[in-house]
């Protein structure tokens, strides 16, 4: 499979799909024009899709060669990611077969996450029916997220 170049708002990342013969995949996106480093977009979005459940215990990530060949990045990149999330406890190598996950402790109940996510896309399709553009969706939910952190005292 080859990286496809994605445009959407205006801005350029590459999409790189991952399929294991267990069923894992994992889209990795990157936003070269975000501000954000590489190596912290791969290791936000191996956390995302854990805690989300499509990454289980058990599940392979891609090898850094994959990843170096279809996003195009630099192999110590992709390795400084993957030591992250070893440091974290999320993954962990093994010599000569891969690294894998090792932990979901954050991952949402598999019974909320379908319905959380309808409620959460007719929510988005009625901002937009408002006229909202996705920046302006953003803030909201980042300022929703962070006033509801403040009063059970997360932050």
């Amino acid at each position: 499979m080859t990286s496809v170049p994605l445009t959407a708002l205006g801005k350029i990342g590459m999409l790189g799909s991952f399929h294991y013969s267990h069923s894992t995949m994992i889209e990795f996106r990157l936003d070269r024009t975000s501000g954000v480093t590489t190596y912290w977009q791969l290791v936000q979005q191996v956390r995302h899709a854990i805690r989300v459940g499509r990454l289980r215990p058990g599940d392979q990530l891609p090898t850094a060669r994959e990843v170096v060949a279809k996003l195009a990045i630099n192999p110590n990149t992709v390795l400084k990611a993957y030591r992250e999330l070893e440091r974290d406890s999320l993954v962990a190598g093994r010599p000569g077969q891969g690294t894998f996950v090792t932990s979901a402790a954050h991952a949402m109940p598999g019974t909320a996450h379908p319905a959380l996510r309808r409620s959460l896309e007719r929510w988005v399709r009625s901002a937009r029916e408002a006229g909202l553009d996705t920046e302006s969706i953003r803030a909201i939910v980042a300022i929703t997220l962070q006033e509801s952190e403040e009063k059970v005292g997360i932050a």
